[in-house]
């Protein structure tokens, strides 16, 4: 532990590396929370043909000026178009976001649900393994949801 703090406090090699983790974990924390808030976004457009601020942070659990404030950055980003007191819209790039998201979101559900998992576990669990799983894992978990729902339509 003192040889942590002496590297914090010299500013050297381990402390520099710690804060590229620290980066990166921020970095991920944010494109999450993009992920989450486009695909939100694209499902009340969908559902209503708007996405208000008001019903963003209802569906995502949190205050309105979160939202206002998240919707900035995304704006900043390039991914929504919005005006004040209005609707939100998604531009080109926040669209092809939201369906990757959704896409990612729907393959580790319907493997979750192939393997067991009550529904509401696998929805819970699904926000958070959506934004962690790679390429190789989500092609394998989709194969195997493919070759449990074969044979549990066989049965």
């Amino acid at each position: 532990m003192a040889g942590v703090v002496r590297a914090k406090v010299g500013g050297g090699g381990e402390a520099a590396l710690e804060a590229v983790g620290h980066r990166r974990t921020r970095e991920a924390h944010l494109a999450e929370t993009a992920q989450d808030y486009v695909e939100k976004i694209s499902d009340l457009i969908e559902a209503a043909g708007e996405a208000r601020v008001t019903d963003l942070a209802a569906r995502l659990g949190v205050t309105h000026v979160t939202v206002t404030k998240t919707i900035a950055r995304l704006k900043r980003e390039g991914l929504v178009q919005s005006e004040p007191y209005r609707a939100i819209f998604l531009t080109p790039r926040g669209r092809r976001l939201a369906a990757e998201a959704k896409r990612k979101h729907e393959i580790v559900l319907s493997f979750l649900l192939a393997i067991g998992v009550k529904r509401s576990a696998a929805l819970a669990d699904a926000e958070g393994i959506e934004h962690h799983v790679s390429k190789e894992t989500l092609a394998a978990m989709k194969r195997v949801e493919g070759m449990l729902g074969k044979k549990l339509a066989k049965s």
